[in-house]
């Protein structure tokens, strides 16, 4: 077993739970940008190094963002950094810099275009030897990896429990569509020639099933047309519907409609916690396994799927308006 494997799985099974409906990407060779993300209602904001970064602005861009993280007020969000992809020569740098300079105000980091486990594997690696030289505990870090390419898509089990330190497996769509030759230019829309189904559903499905095989979250990529609200609402509910936890945000004014979207309606939430409270009741006090709540039977398949849709509305700040009421 790898020296410190038991403190990382303990947190990052804790990490693995963070509120991620709406991910909010924010170049980090932007200051003014990364000021203003600071008060936006993101539950995760990743600050970037990789494709929103110039190559000549991306150094001075680790500056900016060990900055923003050490004085900044991130008001209690899930704060994520994505390096560069393991092709360029600023990977290991954006990883030593950014930890060594904010790793303790840091959750997680995200690795692009992930294609086999060895990458997730060399991260491990690194964040662990920088944690020991800093004095951060082993496992304090996660890792977001981001599935990007055919062959992300095909190892993408092996990906998903390559390390402990990971909690969500990311959709990148605009690479992944290039990858492989999708004929569109619109990312997040369905191409050209495709008027039945949705194209990208084996695409999620399979990357929902290793993300919920093995105790992740899954996490949808962006809708480019950033003043599409209506558009962006729409495809957000098609991953949500799905199973997802969250998506990618771009623009600000996707924000409210991305928290809205992933958080369950007020009367599912409210049912949710009221067939928790019923199958507790029957199932203790009266000790039977299937019941009726109102005219709907209730057993064990549906306190799981209860489960569910109470801790999304939980995380989102639901309050109850119903209340069980014994027979």
């Amino acid at each position: 077993m790898r020296p410190g494997t038991t403190s990382t799985a303990r947190l990052c099974r804790v990490g693995r739970m963070r509120a991620r409906r709406t991910c909010l990407a924010v170049p980090g060779s932007n200051p003014r940008f990364l000021e203003k993300a600071q008060g936006l209602p993101a539950d995760e904001v990743f600050l970037d190094l990789e494709d929103s970064v110039a190559p000549l602005a991306k150094e001075p861009a680790r500056g900016n963002i060990v900055a923003a993280l050490k004085e900044g007020d991130w008001g209690g969000k899930t704060v994520v950094v994505r390096v560069n992809d393991l092709s360029t020569s600023w990977t290991y740098r954006d990883v030593i810099e950014v930890v060594e300079g904010a790793g303790d105000r840091l959750h997680c980091l995200m690795l692009p275009k992930v294609e086999d486990a060895s990458h997730v594997r060399w991260l491990d690696v690194l964040l662990t030897q920088v944690e020991k030289a800093v004095g951060l505990p082993v496992g304090a870090i996660g890792i977001e990896a981001q599935i990007e390419s055919a062959r992300g898509l095909v190892n993408v089990d092996e990906i998903a429990q390559a390390s402990p330190r990971v909690e969500t497996l990311v959709f990148g769509p605009a690479d992944f569509m290039a990858s492989i030759g999708m004929r569109t230019l619109v990312v997040g829309e369905q191409p050209p020639g495709y008027p039945e189904g949705d194209a990208y559903h084996y695409i999620l499905m399979r990357i929902l099933m290793a993300a919920r095989a093995h105790g992740l979250q899954a996490i949808d990529g962006p809708y480019l047309q950033i003043k599409d609200v209506d558009g962006f609402r729409r495809v957000a509910a098609r991953a949500a519907a799905l199973g997802f936890d969250g998506k990618w945000v771009l623009h600000p004014g996707q924000i409210d409609a991305g928290n809205e979207v992933f958080s369950p309606a007020q009367d599912d939430y409210d049912h949710a916690e009221l067939i928790l409270d019923a199958y507790d009741y029957y199932t203790t006090v009266e000790r039977r396994g299937a019941v009726m709540l109102g005219d709907e039977m209730i057993d064990e398949a549906s306190r799981k799927m209860a489960l569910v849709v109470a801790a999304k509305g939980r995380a989102a700040g639901l309050a109850r308006t119903r209340r069980f009421e014994r027979p």
